[in-house]
């Protein structure tokens, strides 16, 4: 389609997009924001068609991507300000993005989850459960605990109010 409105072939122009993205992903600015826009738009689009679909093998594909990615994100966070100074820092993450999204079943995102991600989380999945329930029940509690001094603060300072009039 847009071969025949521009009279450029199809090859030249996927090429030299590809090249344009490259070439600003090593010089340009907002690499950072090019290299979240790789990770997470395309993947949302078909994120959102897997959820319309019927077929759930394509459900879990996604769902295995944003794991992974979530993953590699909170790693990210804490490692950024040493990786950041390496040089073609961007375009690594770009290609390591691209090939977590890749279509075919060896992609990085099922490797990183089938050798690494499942085997901790097999391990380590009913300790993390009893903390995760455990932090949930003091947190409700505390949540309790606050709405009731909040009613309290509340009555007493309309008792004041009315004392003063």
């Amino acid at each position: 389609m847009l071969e025949e409105k521009t009279g450029i072939k199809s090859n030249y122009i996927v090429t030299g997009t590809l090249s344009i993205f490259g070439l600003y992903v090593l010089f340009g600015y907002g690499a950072t924001l090019l290299c979240s826009l790789v990770g997470f738009v395309y993947p949302a689009y078909y994120s959102i068609k897997a959820i319309e679909s019927t077929d759930k093998e394509d459900d879990t594909k996604w769902l295995t991507y944003w794991v992974v990615y979530g993953v590699f994100s909170v790693a990210e966070f804490f490692s950024d300000i040493f990786l950041y100074w390496f040089p073609f820092y961007y375009v690594g993450k770009c290609i390591f993005l691209l090939w977590c999204m890749a279509p075919f079943s060896w992609n990085g995102s099922q490797v990183i989850y089938t050798r690494i991600i499942r085997p901790l989380f097999l391990k380590h999945h009913t300790a993390v459960d009893e903390i995760v329930s455990d932090l949930s029940g003091k947190a409700i509690n505390a949540a309790e605990n606050l709405t009731k001094e909040a009613a309290k603060v509340t009555v007493n300072h309309a008792l004041d109010e009315g004392k003063e009039d």
